[in-house]
């Protein structure tokens, strides 16, 4: 199974493609994973290369414009990750330019006349540890992965062909995703109210994989003079950082309207919201980009402004929260009016996070590269066996479920044999390994390639968002949030 791009040719060169070999059944990669390939080079005749490189990249960007005409401003910021290159051919006439931060990776090199026909240059990449965002794309920003091949020679535009790669950080070791957060608030009412109301909620986890529920106590105390409404909603942030200004858009991601809370009673409501199955992760560790989730719990009255209470979510890929580093949250804390435990069920058991590479996959790391700290994760399994349920009725689940990726038994080789040197009379340059062909050199796998889906999808998913609880009494005109 592999992920492929493509460019446009002339008459000589017929083809010049690249593809991946993907490492697990997201086709997702991670910190001090092996990104290993092939790229394909057809040419009509014979051909002398100036050079042939392929590079592996990680960069952030972020554009927008405020204002317009001759006060308009515009904003711009570029991050860089990491960049990697191999080269394939390097005509020693013309030596390459040197370019700061790229680390070069070894790799068979070949001479620089290609010989009629297709053939193949394997390529190998071990990503850097450390921590980086996630893949991410949207109206104002962005962070991309790329592997980008080029192919120069004299007196001929260069050649390129390029694709994406979904990239997913580890879970930071060092963050207590399972640790529960708890806040309280008081407010004393004004004008067309009289009395005061108190509230206190706890949620049960800091980090939630997609598809999860989050479980909410909230204690309220209502000693005013009108009944009031418990509400939920779960905000989705996106910031955008340049040149000492910034850009937020907001999305409500659900919203739920829960019972009345009669005046002069005090009441623990427990609450299970769930978590679309395919909402977008958390971007953090950028400084320009950031996409972050709060959850806020409040009271609703009428015609004053509503106490509330923030709690920061972090959404994180399905089969990483419960790792080594990780374990189920008891849940306790030193509130006045501590949540039944009986209503929260029992916690999910610990998932293994991280394993041995799956069976059959023969790649190895790249000699004398980045170490790895962590081995490749195991196939991802189901956040919560047995979840408690949910309010369906608000937030139907539109996830298929995706069938089960299957390697196949062997991966082929891509070690290059070894080839004798080219026999062509007066070369312009000594001769190193030819160009080897694709069928000797690495024949195609098994399983048919399969292409990335066409195109980002759009900037909100239309099954991201449930269909909110309407209120049938209205008490205040709707919220308006302003970037």
């Amino acid at each position: 199974m592999t992920t492929s791009g493509k460019a446009n040719m002339s008459s000589t060169i017929k083809e010049l493609t690249l593809n991946y070999d993907p490492v697990n059944e997201a086709n997702t990669f991670s910190s001090g994973d092996v990104l290993q390939g092939r790229v394909f080079l057809e040419v009509a005749k014979e051909a002398k290369i100036n050079y042939l490189y392929i590079k592996c990249k990680g960069d952030a960007d972020v554009s927008w414009s405020e204002g317009s005409g001759d006060d308009e401003d515009s904003y711009h910021a570029h991050e860089r990750y990491f960049k990697l290159k191999q080269v394939f051919i390097q005509d020693p006439s013309k030596p390459a330019k040197k370019e700061p931060n790229v680390i070069i990776t070894t790799g068979e090199t070949y001479g620089n006349v290609v010989r009629p026909g297709r053939h193949a240059f394997p390529f190998s990449f071990q990503l850097p540890s450390g921590n980086m965002p996630r893949s991410f794309k949207a109206y104002y920003g962005s962070v991309v992965y790329i592997l980008e091949v080029r192919l120069g020679r004299s007196w001929k535009m260069d050649r390129t062909a390029k694709i994406e790669f979904n990239f997913v950080p580890r879970i930071d070791a060092g963050v207590n995703f399972m640790s529960p957060q708890s806040a309280a608030i008081d407010k004393k009412m004004k004008l067309f109210t009289s009395g005061s109301a108190s509230m206190r909620a706890t949620i049960d986890r800091t980090g939630y994989m997609q598809g999860d529920v989050i479980r909410v106590s909230t204690s309220v105390e209502n000693s005013s003079s009108r009944q009031l409404k418990l509400k939920y909603k779960l905000e989705q942030i996106q910031g955008f950082y340049a040149q000492n200004s910034s850009k937020h858009s907001y999305k409500t991601i659900f919203k739920l309207v829960g019972d009345p809370v009669p005046t002069g009673s005090k009441q623990i409501v427990n609450t299970d919201l769930k978590i679309p199955p395919n909402l977008e992760l958390t971007v953090a560790n950028s400084s320009i980009i950031k996409l972050e989730y709060i959850l806020k719990v409040y009271l609703d009255v009428p015609y004053a402004s509503d106490p509330e209470i923030k709690f920061p979510v972090t959404i994180l890929p399905v089969g990483q929260l419960f790792g080594p580093q990780q374990s189920s949250p008891s849940f306790q804390h030193n509130d006045p009016y501590p949540p039944p435990q009986a209503a929260f069920g029992p916690s999910p058991p610990p998932q293994v996070a991280f394993g041995p590479s799956p069976p059959g996959a023969a790649f190895g790391p790249a000699p004398v590269l980045y170490p790895s700290l962590y081995p490749s994760p195991v196939y991802p399994q189901p956040a919560n066996p047995e979840a408690p349920p949910s309010y369906t009725d608000v937030y139907p689940n539109q996830n298929p479920t995706v069938p089960g990726f299957q390697r196949p038994p062997s991966a082929p080789s891509c070690n290059p044999p070894p080839y004798s040197a080219m026999g062509y009379p007066g070369p312009s340059a000594p001769q190193q390994n030819p160009a080897p062909s694709a069928p000797e050199f690495c024949p195609n796998p098994s399983n048919p390639p399969y292409s990335q889906a066409g195109g980002p999808p759009g900037y909100w998913p239309n099954s991201a968002n449930p269909t909110n609880q309407s209120e049938p009494y209205p008490t205040k005109p709707p919220e308006e949030k302003h970037a």
